[in-house]
């Protein structure tokens, strides 16, 4: 069985921005694997995250319309609602493994996903929780 994984908000990013290159490449790479094999899923928390970030953070922000079409090509993949459940277990994840609230909250809609990967940058690569790994993918 192939590994079903979620991503974080700055992979997306990175997809997007193309001032670092070899980052760029590597998240664009990851995310249309993911949703060629229909193996990804994401949450509507890292779609707002994304939303703001490439639009609002970047060198060169992009047009909110742009923006916009990246998040709907994003449907491609399993798109996991934050809720109240996902709360509750974010702050059961913060406080037992000493993260921070957003970043339980990402954790919990992985699990939610169903996901055994979750890639992200910004996460202790190598960290389980559960039956989440946490990956660096650069």
């Amino acid at each position: 069985m192939k590994d079903k994984y979620f991503i974080d908000t700055n992979i997306l990013v990175y997809a997007n921005d193309r001032s670092d290159t070899e980052k760029h490449e590597k998240a664009g790479q990851l995310i249309l694997k993911g949703m060629a094999q229909g193996n990804s899923a994401v949450s509507t928390q890292i779609l707002s995250e994304f939303y703001v970030t490439v639009t609002r953070k970047i060198k060169n922000p992009l047009p909110a319309h742009v923006a916009k079409k990246e998040i709907l090509l994003f449907k491609n993949m399993e798109v996991v609602d934050v809720d109240f459940h996902c709360v509750i277990q974010a702050i059961n994840i913060s406080a037992g493994h000493h993260i921070s609230f957003w970043d339980a909250l990402v954790i919990a809609a992985a699990q939610k996903a169903k996901c055994n990967v979750l890639y992200s940058e910004d996460l202790n690569p190598g960290q389980k929780i559960g039956s989440l790994i946490i990956i660096n993918p650069f």
